[in-house]
């Protein structure tokens, strides 16, 4: 009942800092810059190119560019088939 989908994400210094969830786990690996990641129930982390992070289904998490330049990473989202990688949190 479950899927991998994979995407490339763009973080430029000005991107919107947007609580989230997903129905599934998500593992980051970062491929350039510098990202600030606040997960629920865990202290602030800084990640950089290279890095590996790994964020719990259902976890409340957001992330900011906190480099100069443009961030990436390619996240790897395991989630339930069906439902919405991504869900906004206010």
């Amino acid at each position: 009942g479950h899927e991998v989908v994979q995407a490339r994400v763009d973080l430029g210094p000005t991107a919107p800092f947007v609580k989230h969830t997903h129905t599934g786990e998500e593992i980051i690996y970062v491929l350039e810059g510098s990202l600030e990641y606040e997960i629920q129930g865990q202290p602030t982390t800084t990640v950089t190119a290279g890095d590996v992070l790994f964020i719990p289904a259902g976890a409340v998490h957001a992330v900011r560019n906190v480099g100069n330049g443009n961030a990436a990473e390619l996240a790897t989202y395991v989630v339930e088939k069906g439902k919405p990688i991504l869900t906004l949190v206010e």
